[in-house]
C-alpha cells in the first residue's frame, strides 16, 4: 500500500479503495456500489447493503481508511462528478464504475508499480479479502466476527479460512505421548 503514489487523484482513489478491501475485506462489487452517504462520519462506520448477498453490513471506519477517504474526497474525486457513488472513474464523464469494470486491474497495476510479482492466480481483489481472513484467526478474532466482517451468511463459508490458519491449529495439537 505504501507504494501507491498518493500525490495524484488516481493514486488517492486507488489507495482508499484497496485499503478498504485489505483492511475491511469488502468485495469489489461493494466498493463499486458504495455511496458517499454510506460513510457515517459521526458514527465512524461504513454501512452498506452487500451487493452479493443483499444483507446489510456495518463496519468500523478505521482511522487510516477515514483519512484516505477524506484525502480522496478533498483532493482526488473529480469536482465534476455528480453521481452518489463514492469512487468514480478519473476520466470524463466521471461516472461510477460500471458493472463490468474490473477493479482487479487497479490492484495489478499498483502491485507492478511497487515491484510485486505475484503468481497469476493471486492477483485479484479477492486475494486481499482472503489474506485478511487468514490473518484474523491468528489475532484471536472469533469466527462469528470474521463471518460478519466478511459478510458471510453461512459460518461454514468462513470455516474454510480457519482450516488455512495452520500456525494457530498447530498450537492446539496434542502430544501423542500424552494421550496414550
Amino acid at each position: 500500500m505504501n507504494g501507491i503514489d498518493r500525490g495524484n487523484p488516481t493514486g488517492k482513489r486507488d489507495y482508499a479503495m484497496l485499503l478498504m478491501v485489505a483492511r475491511l475485506g469488502l468485495r469489489a462489487s461493494d466498493i463499486k456500489s458504495m455511496l458517499i452517504s454510506d460513510v457515517g462520519w459521526s458514527a465512524r462506520t461504513i454501512s452498506i447493503t452487500q451487493h452479493k448477498t443483499g444483507v446489510p453490513l456495518e463496519l468500523p471506519l478505521l482511522d487510516d481508511i477515514g483519512w484516505a477517504v477524506i484525502d480522496y474526497l478533498r483532493e482526488g474525486r473529480p469536482k465534476a462528478a455528480t453521481c452518489p457513488q463514492l469512487f468514480v472513474r478519473q476520466v470524463a464523464p466521471f461516472d461510477a464504475f460500471g458493472a463490468t469494470a474490473n477493479l482487479t486491474n487497479i490492484l495489478i497495476r499498483r502491485a507492478r508499480g511497487a515491484g510485486i510479482r505475484a503468481p497469476r492466480d493471486h492477483k485479484t481483489l479477492h486475494s486481499l479479502r482472503h489474506a485478511l481472513a487468514k490473518r484474523l484467526p491468528g489475532q484471536e478474532v472469533p469466527i462469528e466476527d470474521i463471518s460478519r466482517i466478511l459478510g458471510h451468511v453461512d459460518r461454514r463459508t468462513t470455516s474454510i479460512y480457519l482450516r488455512m490458519d495452520v500456525d494457530s491449529l498447530s498450537a492446539c495439537a496434542l502430544d501423542p505421548a500424552v494421550i496414550a
